[in-house]
């Protein structure tokens, strides 16, 4: 499956929750069930800049080839929305990840749920992402 597929997929299955809230609910609880960042990664050099709370973000290739990501965050919210981000671009090649942005997050109305300053640091986290596939 592709990433705009996956995409799509995303949307569908989070937009059967009709109320926003408890969508956005739904997103930071599958947040706190996300694989671990592996201890070798909580490292300085993979703080994202511009996020409030604390935010470890990494990526790899995995042996087919296709990028690999994991996030925690102190925030939940930050860490289900940034979760979500990995999830979406896990499985992906790096130009996919270069080139398809997040419009699950619009769809979903997860910008409605966050403050612009939580929204400004998902922003980064979504450049980090691009960064990292684009070193990979």
């Amino acid at each position: 499956m592709g990433l705009r597929e996956k995409q799509a997929e995303l949307i569908d299955d989070f937009s059967i929750i009709e109320d926003p809230v408890e969508r956005f609910s739904a997103i930071v609880d599958r947040g706190r069930k996300a694989l671990p960042l592996p201890d070798e990664a909580r490292t300085d050099e993979n703080l994202v800049p511009g996020c409030t709370s604390r935010v470890c973000l990494a990526g790899w290739l995995d042996d087919s080839g296709l990028c690999q990501f994991r996030v925690e965050a102190d925030a939940p919210s930050v860490q289900g929305v940034a979760a979500l981000l990995c999830d979406l671009y896990s499985d992906a090649t790096p130009a996919e990840v270069i080139t398809i942005e997040p419009d699950c997050l619009t769809a979903l109305g997860v910008d409605r749920q966050l403050t612009p300053t939580r929204m400004r640091g998902l922003g980064q986290v979504r450049v980090r992402i691009r960064e990292i596939a684009e070193n990979l």
